[in-house]
């Protein structure tokens, strides 16, 4: 039995909150059982210099976790003067998925920064933040055509990732804290809704792992990014109708 007692298909809990952040030009709330975080996206009309009169856009992002956002207190990096090697690595996977998600031509001379700082963290905070900053993401896109900066939605897929792992149990679909701890493998699948693979981390903590249980750690990451899926789009379609988020 897990730990939360879900069978091994079954995520936690998702919800997502539209304009949550009422100045950015977009923003999502994202929670996934205990984990929540807030995904911010700001528009800029410049590019980093490597892309100038390119006619290309960039798509960029950065990421941090509130002091207390876990059990005991994390000075800020702020604070430290520099940012470890685990928060750069994670900002640089969110821009990478983020850009895959996006026609950059289409886009034009405009950047956008998606800041996803976890509030609560409870596992899986960058998959968590990569699904709530595609949403932020749309957002701000879409108030790019209304107020036409831009021609056309320059989304090329939707983009979800969600965690998988291989404990006692076999193999488990998103991963909290207590089992990501423990976990013999851990691995964060980055997918796209046309079926695409953007992007595997898998790593085996202890023994490596077979071919045959990847493949069904696959199979749960497509059920459980189907389930992301969804659960951006009803946000979506929630914040264009006026309706009360989910």
């Amino acid at each position: 039995m897990r730990p939360s007692g879900r069978a091994p298909d079954v995520m936690r809990p998702v919800s997502i909150t539209v304009g949550f952040a009422r100045h950015a030009e977009g923003s999502a709330l994202i929670k996934i059982g205990g984990t929540e975080v807030l995904c911010t996206a700001s528009v800029e009309t410049k590019v980093p210099p490597f892309l100038r009169g390119q006619g290309k856009g960039w798509v960029t992002a950065e990421y941090g976790m509130l002091p207390r956002a876990t059990h005991k207190r994390g000075p800020r990096e702020a604070a430290k003067g520099r940012q470890n090697g685990r928060t750069q690595e994670i900002q640089r996977l969110i821009g990478r998925a983020l850009r895959a998600s996006v026609d950059l031509e289409t886009l034009g001379e405009i950047m956008i920064t998606l800041d996803c700082d976890v509030l609560n963290a409870d596992g899986g905070t960058r998959c968590a933040s990569i699904t709530g900053a595609w949403v932020a993401l749309a957002v701000a896109l879409r108030t790019l055509v209304d107020k036409r900066v831009i021609r056309k939605m320059p989304v090329l897929t939707q983009v979800a990732a969600i965690s998988c792992g291989l404990t006692a149990d076999g193999c488990v679909l998103d991963l909290d804290y207590d089992e990501d701890s423990n976990a013999d493998s851990d691995v964060n699948f980055v997918l796209a809704a046309d079926g695409g693979i953007v992007e595997i981390q898998g790593t085996a903590e202890k023994a490596p792992f077979s071919e045959i249980a990847f493949l069904d750690m696959m199979h749960l990451a497509r059920s459980g990014t189907g389930i992301l899926f969804a659960a951006q789009t009803e946000a979506l379609n929630a914040a264009q109708s006026g309706a009360p988020a989910p």
